[in-house]
């Protein structure tokens, strides 16, 4: 994320008059990483490895916004941000308490029947995974919405229905976790609730996406004055 915000001031700021010579590159990046991140993640069976690709898939997200190149673009890149980092802080929490013995477990697999065993697990990991998957009105869906705005305001329109179309792909994967624990059946139960800090960051974390909403308002004031302040520069 900091590489990202990095590669964002210098592109809106040194480059930002430059704009139709890296556009086309920045495009091809783009919607190379959400095809790569939307096909690679659908045939994972490790969750780490997928949500590596996820991670792939979401950074491309983010270049739509920077590709656009106006202040609707990086605003909705910095919104993003914002987003992601809570829902996979959160995910990744998650992961870390997946033990089964003592011994941690990173198979998708290993989730089978967590409603039953663990049902607030289970739950919190629900919500990262339709937030990642864009459904309103969680976190996940402003950063896109705004992205995918910003292509279009700047005639992006190939762009954005790429973006769409890779995100429907990518709610596959999603979705598929949501389905092994919440409807299949448990075979080795993980070990108890989740420890004291990874408890806390994962509410703190889903509280977060699930509202949202609440502060987007002054989030997206903030945003659009940086980049207001960036393409000044």
């Amino acid at each position: 994320m900091a590489a990202l915000a990095l590669f964002v001031r210098v592109m809106a700021s040194p480059f930002g008059e430059m704009l139709e010579s890296w556009q086309q590159i920045l495009i091809f990046v783009s919607i190379a990483s959400m095809a790569l991140g939307a096909f690679a993640a659908m045939v994972q069976t490790n969750i780490k490895r997928l949500m590596a690709y996820s991670s792939i898939g979401h950074m491309g997200y983010a270049l739509v916004g920077v590709a656009a190149g106006n202040q609707a673009g990086i605003t909705g890149v910095m919104i993003y941000l914002a987003a992601y980092i809570f829902m996979n802080i959160g995910t990744f929490a998650l992961i870390l308490a997946m033990r089964r013995g003592g011994r941690l477990v990173e198979n998708i697999s290993d989730l089978s029947g967590l409603s039953k065993t663990h049902p607030m697990m289970a739950l919190a990991l629900m919500i990262f995974m339709f937030s990642m998957a864009g459904i309103p009105p969680l976190a996940g869906f402003f950063g896109k919405w705004y992205v995918f705005m910003a292509a279009v305001k700047a005639d992006l329109f190939g762009l954005a229905v790429i973006g769409v179309l890779a995100s429907v792909v990518g709610a596959f994967y999603y979705l598929r976790i949501i389905k092994i624990m919440y409807f299949d059946d448990a075979t080795q139960p993980l070990d108890g609730n989740v420890g004291g800090d990874l408890r806390a960051i994962v509410f703190g974390s889903a509280v977060i996406t699930v509202l949202f909403l609440l502060a987007l308002s002054p989030i997206y004031d903030q945003a659009q004055q940086a980049a207001a302040s960036l393409l000044a520069a």
